[in-house]
């Protein structure tokens, strides 16, 4: 699928011709720079890797500074490979958010948001244990039982307990694009983003 490397600017909202209030997220999707081609012939599989957002040369190894050079550009802090791209891209072309037209519908994936351990309920939606009557004083956000005594005398893998929770990868689906703001590398999708503000996401077509 092709794509782009984007950034999450934040959330804001917009009023559709009917007036009604649709939750909308801005993302800063390029340019990005086509930093290396892969073909049938040299890799077994054709893709375009593409970086993007500059960093100085003194926080990058001499080995990426020499693959950057190759492709004319300065070192970037975020690289992905796109796969079904229709135009043919050399080494140094620019991709911008152009690619994307309104009405269309993208899948956009990043890492959401850290949120630390936390227990049964936070985690999976867990109800507690019993009431605060009968003397259940400190029962009502505890797991309850985990499994059976003599047998099978374990915890079967998979068992829904406390644990870290988010920091992980997670793709969203089928979001119309509402606006793309050319001029400034905009692209505003309908619903929610993982990631925090200033995340890295990738939008795919």
């Amino acid at each position: 699928m092709s794509g782009l490397i984007g950034k999450k600017i934040g959330m804001t909202s917009i009023y559709d011709e009917n007036g009604k209030n649709i939750p909308c997220t801005v993302i800063q999707a390029g340019p990005c720079v086509v930093t290396q081609v892969r073909t049938e012939e040299t890799d077994g599989y054709a893709a375009l890797q593409l970086g993007f957002d500059d960093k100085s040369d003194k926080n990058a190894s001499k080995a990426a500074q020499g693959h950057f050079k190759k492709a004319g550009t300065a070192v970037k802090r975020k690289v992905a490979e796109f796969k079904g791209f229709d135009e043919e891209y050399k080494l140094g072309d620019s991709i911008t958010v152009e690619m994307f037209t309104e009405g269309e519908f993208v899948d956009v994936s990043g890492t959401s948001k850290g949120k630390g351990f936390q227990g049964v309920v936070k985690r999976h939606g867990f109800g507690g244990v019993g009431q605060q009557t009968h003397g259940q004083h400190n029962r009502l956000r505890a797991p309850g039982s985990i499994g059976a005594a003599s047998y099978p005398a374990r915890v079967f893998k998979g068992m829904r307990m406390a644990g870290q929770m988010g920091s992980e990868k997670v793709k969203v689906e089928n979001l119309r694009v509402l606006k793309v703001v050319a001029d400034k590398n905009l692209l505003v999708v309908k619903g929610c983003v993982p990631g925090h503000k200033n995340s890295y996401v990738i939008v795919q077509k």
